[in-house]
C-alpha cells in the first residue's frame, strides 16, 4: 500500500489516517481468517523535499499498528535499510530502483560495494538492449 506517494497528482487528504485504515481491516480480516497474510510492503515517500521525517514517523506508526510481516521501500541505502530493520521500523526492506541498476544487489549489499546509479528513464522503455539488461555486475564493473 502506497497512501502517502504522490504518483500522477494521485494524493490522499489524510494519508496516516486512511493507511491505518486498511491496516486495522487488515488485522481484522487476519483474526477472522484464523492466519496472517505473508506480509504488507508499505511504499513512503522520500522524493519530495521536507517530507522525510514526515513520512518516515507514518511509516513507524503504520508498523506498530500492523500484527504482521512488514516490509519497506522508497530510497533505501544499505544503511538506512540496517537501521531500519535494526530498530524494528521494518521486518524487511525493499529496493526497487537499485535492485534494477545492480543485478548483482544482494552481492553488493552483503560487501558494501558501490552500486551502479540508476538511470530512471531507462525504466519504462521498449528498447531491447538499453534499460534492464545492461547494467554491469560487480565483477565486470571493477575488472
Amino acid at each position: 500500500m502506497s497512501p502517502a506517494i504522490d504518483h500522477n497528482d494521485a494524493t490522499d487528504s489524510d494519508p496516516l489516517n486512511l493507511g491505518l485504515s486498511v491496516i486495522e481491516r487488515l488485522n481484522k480480516l487476519q483474526l477472522q481468517l484464523g492466519s496472517k497474510l505473508s506480509y504488507v510492503h508499505v511504499q513512503k515517500d522520500s522524493g519530495r523535499p521536507g517530507t522525510e521525517d514526515a513520512a518516515a514517523q507514518m511509516t513507524r506508526t503504520w508498523r506498530r499498528a500492523y500484527q504482521g510481516s512488514f516490509i519497506c521501500s522508497g530510497g533505501f541505502t544499505r544503511e538506512l535499510g540496517i537501521q531500519a530493520v535494526a530498530e524494528g521500523d521494518a521486518d524487511l526492506v525493499s529496493y526497487g530502483r537499485v535492485f534494477i541498476s545492480n543485478p548483482d544487489l544482494v552481492l553488493r549489499l552483503k560487501l558494501n560495494a558501490p552500486l551502479n546509479e540508476y538511470i530512471r528513464k531507462t525504466f519504462y522503455t521498449h528498447d531491447p538492449v538499453v534499460g534492464y539488461t545492461d547494467y554491469p555486475f560487480l565483477s565486470k564493473a571493477n575488472g
